[in-house]
């Protein structure tokens, strides 16, 4: 079944996943902690920790978080979409915004 989700998804987002998945590994690796532990640490069964590392689209980013916070990553994922990284969004932003700003009339009773 995840074969099929993975056609409808696009190669970049695969690719993205996949790296995810590895990269989980590595620091998995690096710090010499066996599946178990690791698994046991963030809440999860070994099966499912071992779908996250192969980059199984289906993996809830629940689950990525428990386990990035069981590596010491979680940091990582907090500033994923932070809007100080977001150069696009900002540009559109400003683009909208006025070119000049009204003070308020004060209102004399």
């Amino acid at each position: 079944m995840t074969r099929t989700l993975d056609l409808k998804r696009p190669i970049p987002v695969q690719r993205a996943i996949r790296k995810l998945g590895q990269d989980i590994r590595d620091a998995r690796r690096r710090r010499r902690l066996p599946t178990a532990l690791v698994a046991e640490r963030a809440g999860i069964s070994r099966v499912t920790l071992s779908k996250l590392e192969k980059g199984d689209p289906g993996v809830s980013i629940g689950v990525i978080g428990s386990v990035l916070m069981a590596l010491d990553l979680l940091d990582r994922l907090d500033g994923l979409a932070d809007p100080q990284y977001d150069l696009l969004g900002r540009m559109l932003e400003e683009e909208q915004l006025p070119q000049r700003i009204r003070e308020r009339a004060v209102k004399k009773e």
